[in-house]
């Protein structure tokens, strides 16, 4: 697959096999958002990964 220069949302991106799968993404060329309900590990992994946060809580309706 070709992940350079294609975009990735990434639930739980902030931490465990989301924060990751983000590093590995964005490390592969991706352009990475990070979705998690964790505001500052995500605040924290998505400038470093080169990417964008978003607090996102996917079993909330209007946040999906």
């Amino acid at each position: 697959m070709d992940i350079a220069g294609r975009a990735f949302i990434v639930t739980g991106g902030a931490s465990g096999l989301g924060e990751g799968a983000a590093r590995m993404l964005a490390g592969c060329g991706g352009k990475v958002v990070v979705a998690d309900v964790q505001v500052d590990k995500g605040q924290e992994v998505a400038p470093a990964i080169g990417g964008v946060f978003v607090r996102c809580d996917v079993s909330q309706e209007p946040d999906g």
